[in-house]
């Protein structure tokens, strides 16, 4: 015999997110720009039913140094953008824009 299951548990707020191409193309460039000075190797990327997130790694054996995670956009929210530390959220943005201008600026002063 099967299992009732109700539907509602089932359904989600709509479909998933997902960086487009020029968000990717723009977070591609600051990859590219910190595998060059040496400070990234890897980068992975992971979408969830309620996220995308783009990890960069020091290492591919490491945890992710950073990771950028784009959520579905919603009233309630400060930002669709956040960086993340590991546990830590260091920042958010309504636009990719903004949350690559505010890493750039907690990468440099990192290097200070």
């Amino acid at each position: 015999m099967g299992t009732l299951v109700a539907l509602r548990d089932f359904r989600h707020a709509g479909p998933a997110p997902f960086f487009d191409r020029r968000e990717l193309r723009a977070i591609l460039a600051l990859y590219a720009e910190r595998v060059s000075r040496g400070e990234w190797r890897d980068y992975a990327i992971e979408q969830q039913p309620r996220h995308a997130g783009f990890a960069v790694f020091r290492s591919s054996r490491d945890w992710p140094l950073y990771v950028i995670a784009k959520y579905r956009p919603r009233a309630n929210r400060n930002g669709d953008f956040v960086v993340f530390a590991g546990d830590r959220r260091l920042a958010q943005a309504r636009s990719i824009d903004e949350i690559l201008a505010k890493l750039r600026a907690i990468l440099d002063a990192e290097k200070r």
